[in-house]
């Protein structure tokens, strides 16, 4: 069977999170990705802990299962004119780049979108444009503080905190893929693609101020801001006899279920916890309550009783707990995958399932340049083309792996190739190298401009 995007063609210049979770997203739809890397590759290769191999980290094959690598040097005008035979033929092109560097490479948008003009190209920022921040360069952490997320942890604990994941690379990059969605959705009644433009710190303020500006949203201000549930420093996991778990009782049937699974009966006639705007306004007592009661009993004997009395609550699970957790392990969602050169490793499958298909055909994330042969064949590049790309160092192939072919290439739908007017691009001689093609070229490719 076949995902929703089969057929879809994605051409991914982008890297670390922001950009790679967008196009792992629509890769794990179906949608056949090139993911168009520099000489030094993506950074998450070589930033996110030890691998089996250089390059290798488990957060990079994490992050970029089901793409081929196309490996090559943007300075070269060689290796610009492959991306642009590329861009001539994909559905969708993502990066999280900086206008002006992919403008000075010939790769911008408006440019890409005009040779082909049923393309989808999704631009992924730190800053929208038109504001003081538009063209700052940006990273998670940077977007969580300027978005107001450490500022809750202040209100909540007293000081400002970063959540300790790449959250706001991560809402982004899922924004960024939902967005494409729309556009190819869009594209299918008029026929024509458009430029998509995903600001990481605009998307984020709105994450924050949806939740959190509560009493404010009025003019003039009726209350303060922030949720009070959420920023109580009592807000969190509640401890058991022998460890923790979650509960969150918040509609008036599960909050006098709560009470009646712990005994306290009499607290459903308490004016304090009548209602739900009640309980808000008593958190601190309601949330002490909580504290004090599941003492009394382990977190399996909880689980079953709240189970019973239909109140929501879990099991508090450590990141390696995941592994064995019952459900998870029930519905298979983490597997076991034999990776060609980086042996056995374990691999979440998609969450989500459509009745109507779903990608059944697994790649492994790539080795850098695993299949620059056989992507630029399919941008047009003939035999003698691609050898002097490889002998110039504007594009290079990963070795094979002992007891495969010379040129591995396992991806989904390949690109149709150019009439043979395309098979030798011009030299980098004759189109010049950029004036600042050191900095253009790591901005463009060896670091991201926008996204952790």
């Amino acid at each position: 069977m076949s995902g929703p995007l089969d057929g879809i063609r994605v051409l991914d210049m982008t890297s670390v999170v922001v950009g790679p979770i967008c196009t792992r997203t629509l890769a794990d739809q179906g949608a056949a990705v090139i993911k168009v890397e520099a000489p030094e590759g993506d950074l998450l290769r070589h930033m996110a802990g030890i691998g089996r191999n250089p390059g290798m980290s488990g957060k990079f094959l994490n992050f970029n299962r089901n793409k081929r690598s196309l490996c090559v040097d943007l300075r070269q005008a060689a290796a610009r004119d492959a991306v642009r035979a590329l861009a001539a033929r994909a559905d969708v092109f993502v990066s999280n780049i900086r206008p002006d560097s992919l403008a000075r490479l010939g790769l911008d948008a408006a440019g890409l979108c005009a040779a082909n003009p049923r393309l989808v190209a999704c631009s992924i920022l730190g800053f929208g444009q038109g504001g003081p921040y538009a063209g700052a360069p940006a990273y998670d952490t940077v977007i969580q503080a300027a978005a107001g997320v450490a500022a809750t942890f202040e209100r909540s604990l007293g000081e400002p905190r970063y959540v300790p994941m790449v959250m706001a690379d991560h809402i982004t990059g899922l924004i960024a893929a939902q967005s494409i969605g729309f556009a190819l959705y869009r594209r299918e009644k008029t026929g024509v693609g458009e430029m998509i433009e995903v600001p990481m710190l605009e998307n984020m303020a709105g994450f924050v101020l949806t939740e959190h500006l509560g009493s404010a949203t009025f003019d003039p201000p009726i209350g303060p801001s922030g949720d009070a549930r959420l920023l109580s420093p009592d807000g969190k996991p509640v401890r058991t006899r022998d460890g923790y778990i979650s509960l969150s009782a918040n509609t008036n049937a599960q909050a006098f279920a709560f009470f009646r699974a712990i005994g306290r009966s009499e607290l459903c006639d308490d004016p304090r916890f009548a209602t739900a705007a009640a309980r808000t306004h008593h958190t601190a007592a309601y949330f002490a309550i909580r504290a004090e009661a599941l003492l009394a009993r382990s977190s399996a004997e909880w689980l079953v009783i709240f189970r019973a009395a239909d109140v929501p609550a879990g099991p508090y699970n450590s990141i390696d707990g995941l592994l064995d957790d019952p459900h998870l392990r029930a519905v298979g969602f983490v597997g076991m995958e034999d990776h060609p050169s980086e042996g056995r490793i374990r691999r979440t499958r998609v969450a989500n399932v459509f009745s109507g298909g779903m990608r059944d055909d697994a790649l492994p994330a790539p080795r850098l340049g695993e299949h620059t042969r056989a992507i630029l064949a399919e941008a047009g590049c003939d035999d003698a083309a691609i050898a002097a790309m490889l002998a110039s160092g504007a594009a290079a192939q990963a070795p094979p792996l002992a007891g495969a072919s010379a040129d591995p290439d396992s991806g989904l739908h390949p690109l149709p190739p150019t009439p043979p007017s395309h098979s030798a691009p011009p030299s980098p001689g004759q189109a010049g190298r950029l004036a600042d093609h050191r900095a253009t070229a790591r901005d463009a490719q060896g670091k991201p401009a926008h996204g952790e």
